[in-house]
């Protein structure tokens, strides 16, 4: 059954996903997604699971605690899971779901517009101070 099939023509306003309203699982979700080191996170995730060390090396500049609240908050949002391998010592890695690589996917296209632009010196340009002309 359809959410027209309940006698309205529009769905009921506290089921449609709206990453404008305040109290939307999608806005939590791309407040997580949004942040500096999820979004470096994913991306790196893109390339393939990652121990947690080894993605920790791959995101330059995390901290230990950072990176596990990032990849907590992933999990939670069900982008990324977190798989505990039994060997001594145990080791756990993380993978992307397919909803986290969907993500990954759109994020990676605007990394790679980003890493375009600054190859071509387009980014990193100062704004004139006032009454300086750009050179």
């Amino acid at each position: 059954m359809s959410i027209t099939d309940l006698g309205s023509d529009s769905p009921a306003q506290e089921l449609v996903a709206d990453v404008f309203a305040r109290d939307c699982d999608s806005r939590a979700a791309f407040e997580v997604v949004t942040s500096k080191w999820a979004s470096l996170a994913l991306l790196a995730l893109g390339e393939g699971s990652y121990r947690f060390n080894a993605l920790r090396r791959r995101v330059q500049g995390v901290s230990e605690k950072m990176l596990s609240q990032t990849l907590q908050a992933l999990e939670r949002d069900g982008m990324v899971t977190r798989d505990v391998v039994t060997t001594i010592p145990p080791r756990v890695e993380y993978a992307l779901t397919p909803l986290g690589e969907g993500v990954a996917k759109k994020l990676r296209a605007l990394a790679d517009l980003l890493e375009g632009a600054a190859a071509e010196g387009a980014l990193g340009q100062p704004a004139a101070e006032p009454g300086e002309e750009r050179a």
